[in-house]
């Protein structure tokens, strides 16, 4: 294994957002991520208020989003999302999803019934980028931040652009998704 990160502010790790040249891909597995850049914000959906400003998310297209889809590179996730969604997957297609997506990044989603996991997929997060950078997400039960690291292991890394075309595959686009279930982004 490679270089591990423990921090998402470590200018190594986000050097891959600014630098891969075609394509990043996410796997997003977890119901609930405890990032505290969105403790404020998710708390706000909570108690029902409408999205205001979202400094996290903001960032990220900004800073990631738009200078990728501008120079035509392709920034794309799948997240397996249990239902009913919980409360963060709600706050996170309505707050984040909804607003990246506009932004240029191609979000999709696999809904799957609680306890299911789609067959062939792993059941934890990785990043990909140029279909030759792995870096696999480490949380903890919570969905705090562990650790990232690169995988160097060639092997690995022909696995994960499996993974990828599989889930991608078998995934629908996000605003089919928020059409299909907008009811289900409100706070319970």
């Amino acid at each position: 294994m490679g270089r591990i990160f423990r921090s998402l502010d470590d200018v190594e790790f986000n050097r891959f957002f600014k630098e891969f040249q075609f394509t990043a891909y996410r796997l997003e597995s977890l119901q609930k991520y405890d990032v505290s850049y969105e403790k404020k914000e998710f708390d706000l959906f909570l108690n029902g208020q409408q999205r205001g400003e979202f400094p996290g998310i903001a960032g990220w297209i900004d800073g990631t989003v738009r200078p990728a889809h501008a120079s035509g590179r392709i920034l794309h996730r799948v997240h397996v999302v249990e239902e009913p969604l919980s409360d963060y997957v709600r706050f996170e297609c309505s707050w984040a999803y909804t607003h990246t997506v506009a932004a240029g990044e191609d979000v999709r989603i696999i809904p799957v019934n609680p306890g299911e996991w789609p067959e062939g997929l792993p059941n934890y997060d990785y990043w990909l980028f140029d279909s030759s950078h792995l870096i696999t997400m480490h949380y903890k039960d919570d969905g705090e931040f562990e650790a990232a690291e690169i995988v160097d292991d060639a092997e690995k890394i022909v696995q994960a652009n499996l993974w990828r075309d599989l889930a991608v595959n078998k995934s629908i686009p996000f605003k089919e998704f928020s059409e299909r279930y907008d009811v289900l982004f409100q706070p319970e």
